[in-house]
């Protein structure tokens, strides 16, 4: 169930978030093609792991997503997909984690980069997007639509990588029967594309002021080490499970 806190927040957050994110395309296509060039190899700003260029026999989880994944607001080294580079670490587990997060990014400035994200090659996809369409009211047949063919483009231009798309909620100031078909489109589509579904990111900090920064919408510090705990709940059993066939 979608919680009411979060709700409540992301509407209160909804001007200021929605203001950041009314660059024009150019603006966002310049950004995007930066970071991808950037997520695109290991060892280049922007990864979650300061590291040499990796080899051969290193396998690579690319974390594809909003402000929410590139850790906005936060230090470099405290957003979600490098605090599971630590848990990674700490399992020993041989993976490299990239963060490929871009601030205020829709679906479809998702598939305006998509192409350039998957000139590399990754054992796991995670894809957090459609909160910034939540925001904006794009329509959910429109989010639909480009998370569909994003998640197909994924698995056809990657075949063998193991894919994770993250729930996502709309803003309660669009009515319960934007929010409802907002919140179904995720299963539903996990299940069509044969994607492994992630409960909602921000379970458990969503509406906690102590949890968030002063937006109300990202998380701080404490609330992000709750995020990454959650994406690893979904993350590690997949890790696991490729790490014993290799």
């Amino acid at each position: 169930m979608v919680q009411r806190g979060w709700r409540a927040a992301i509407f209160v957050a909804a001007l200021t978030t929605a203001s950041a994110c009314r660059s024009s395309r150019a603006d966002v296509d310049t950004v995007a093609a930066s970071t991808v060039g950037k997520a695109s190899t290991p060892a280049a700003q922007g990864s979650a792991r300061s590291a040499p260029a990796a080899t051969h026999s290193s396998h690579q989880v690319l974390f594809i997503g909003t402000s929410l994944t590139a850790g906005l607001g936060l230090s470099p080294d405290s957003a979600y997909p490098q605090l599971i580079q630590q848990k990674v670490d700490a399992a020993h587990l041989p993976f490299e984690v990239v963060n490929a997060g871009v601030s205020g990014e829709t679906t479809a400035g998702l598939l305006r980069r998509l192409d350039w994200l998957l000139r590399g090659s990754y054992e796991v996809i995670f894809v957090e997007t459609g909160a910034n369409d939540g925001l904006r009211g794009t329509p959910v047949a429109t989010v639909r639509e480009n998370l569909r063919t994003i998640l197909s483009r994924i698995h056809s231009t990657q075949p063998n990588a193991r894919l994770l798309v993250v729930q996502m909620e709309a803003p309660p100031n669009l009515g319960p029967e934007y929010t409802k078909a907002f919140h179904a489109m995720y299963p539903e589509l996990a299940k069509e594309q044969g994607a492994t579904l992630v409960p909602f990111l921000l379970n458990g900090v969503a509406g906690d002021e102590k949890l968030n920064q002063a937006d109300g919408i990202h998380p701080n510090q404490r609330g992000e080490h709750i995020v990454a705990d959650n994406v690893w709940r979904s993350l590690e059993p997949v890790l696991r499970s490729l790490s014993s066939r290799a």
